[in-house]
């Protein structure tokens, strides 16, 4: 399974952010959400600021273009194998920045892929 970063997670069960660590952790795989507000999805706590995990193999995200450059030199000392940028978060800046450390990153929805056994 791969652990996986959902970054912009919330505890507001009508975003997909939330849907996304629970149906991450019903497909059996370990998830840490990092965001902005307190609270808990699945009885994870939510994390917030840049937490030190190791691990990562893949970090979704759930926070659009203007709110990620903060959280470049994290998402980037990660070192996750993908970054899935889901509809809505597409950042050519941050694509390149992953490309130049080998990262590999998808333009895809996190939900959908899950679903259709792509994930």
């Amino acid at each position: 399974m791969k652990k996986t970063l959902v970054l912009g997670a919330t505890n507001n069960p009508e975003r997909y952010a939330f849907l996304a660590v629970q149906r991450l952790m019903r497909h059996g795989h370990e998830v840490v959400p990092v965001g902005i507000r307190s609270g808990q999805v699945e009885g994870l706590e939510i994390l917030h600021g840049t937490p030190d995990v190791s691990d990562v193999d893949t970090v979704t995200l759930y926070l659009g273009p203007d709110r990620q450059s903060p959280y470049y030199d994290y998402i980037l000392s990660l070192h996750p194998k993908r970054l899935i940028f889901n509809p809505g978060t597409e950042n050519p800046e941050l694509m390149q920045l992953a490309h130049a450390q080998g990262i590999e990153t998808v333009e895809g929805c996190t939900l959908v892929m899950l679903s259709i056994g792509s994930y």
